[in-house]
């Protein structure tokens, strides 16, 4: 009697087991077909990544190591496209100049969009307005805003007539006809359409910061600046990271702006890699060579985001 009733319980257990392990074999089947739908949807808009992104980059690698003309036959030409790069001082200029339109935009678009994001964050009763009206000229075409700047920054316009107005006549310039002006106006049209960026950016990771912590410092006697040191900004390293990112990647690739506003002028004062590269496969016809350019461009960026992860990255603790 016992023993069969030993075996009755085994059985049962097996039963048990063997129901359990069908459950999750079903449960395993169902999710792995939901994967395969979640990958046959998603299979469009990687195709046209990897067609219009991974694939045109392959070939504007390959014609970079050529003589292209942009019709008929080439030949290879290894690095030589690279080499006359290095050895021609506009170009080397036209680097410089790159790297330091990225580097004053970066700088000066965080600092802002950020102290606009502290000063919208929570109290003021007008915020949501003025959060509309900063981000507004993001959405705006860069084409659109450089030639509003355009007409503010003529000779006989808007900013020169309130200088004017002012009795600061001696104030008025030419400001895109000078070659020491121009460069820091385009840095002001960069700015100025995309502060708004970092500001929601900034306000979305301020959203994320619990006010318990800020209190609690403040009750500890932290003064405001010693919060916003070593509390809120570890807190923040992640947006920082994404911030700084997104704006290298679009000051080291700028170009509407500087063709809408100077064209690369005056005497290349404000001429960047993007501009040069336009300038030589398009109007010069040297596809390879501007093909080249595109290259070292991409790599810079690539180059220049990695190392601003790897800085920014870390824990807050690590502060």
């Amino acid at each position: 009697m016992m023993s069969s009733q030993a075996e009755l319980a085994d059985r049962g257990a097996v039963s048990e087991a063997g129901t359990g392990l069908g459950a999750r074999s079903r449960v395993t089947r169902r999710y792995n077909r939901r994967q395969m739908a979640s990958w046959w949807w998603t299979a469009p808009a990687l195709l046209l990544v990897l067609g219009f992104v991974y694939v045109a980059f392959l070939f504007g690698a390959f014609f970079a190591f050529t003589n292209w003309s942009g019709l008929g036959s080439f030949d290879f030409v290894g690095f030589r496209n690279f080499v006359t790069f290095f050895e021609d001082p506009d170009a080397f200029a036209a680097l410089g100049r790159t790297l330091f339109l990225a580097a004053v935009y970066v700088v000066a678009t965080n600092i802002i969009g950020f102290g606009l994001g502290l000063a919208l964050n929570r109290t003021l009763k007008t915020r949501h307005f003025l959060r509309t009206l900063i981000f507004a000229p993001v959405v705006l075409s860069p084409l659109a805003v450089s030639y509003v700047w355009l007409y503010i920054f003529d000779q006989d316009g808007p900013l020169n007539g309130a200088l004017e107005w002012l009795g600061l006549g001696s104030w008025t310039r030419a400001w895109l006809g000078d070659p020491d002006l121009a460069i820091w106006a385009v840095v002001i049209v960069l700015v100025w359409q995309h502060i708004g960026l970092t500001m929601v950016i900034y306000l979305a990771g301020l959203a994320g910061i619990p006010p318990e912590i800020e209190e609690a410092s403040a009750i500890d006697g932290a003064s405001a600046l010693r919060r916003l040191v070593h509390v809120t900004l570890p807190l923040l390293r992640p947006t920082i990271v994404v911030a700084s990112t997104l704006l290298l990647v679009r000051g080291l690739s700028i170009f509407d702006q500087v063709i809408a506003l100077t064209g690369g002028g005056p005497y290349g004062a404000t001429e960047t890699l993007a501009t040069l590269m336009y300038k030589t496969t398009f109007s010069l016809g040297e596809y390879g060579y501007g093909a080249a350019i595109t290259m070292i461009l991409t790599i810079l960026i690539a180059v220049f985001a990695v190392l601003q992860y790897k800085f920014l990255r870390g824990k807050p603790e690590e502060i």
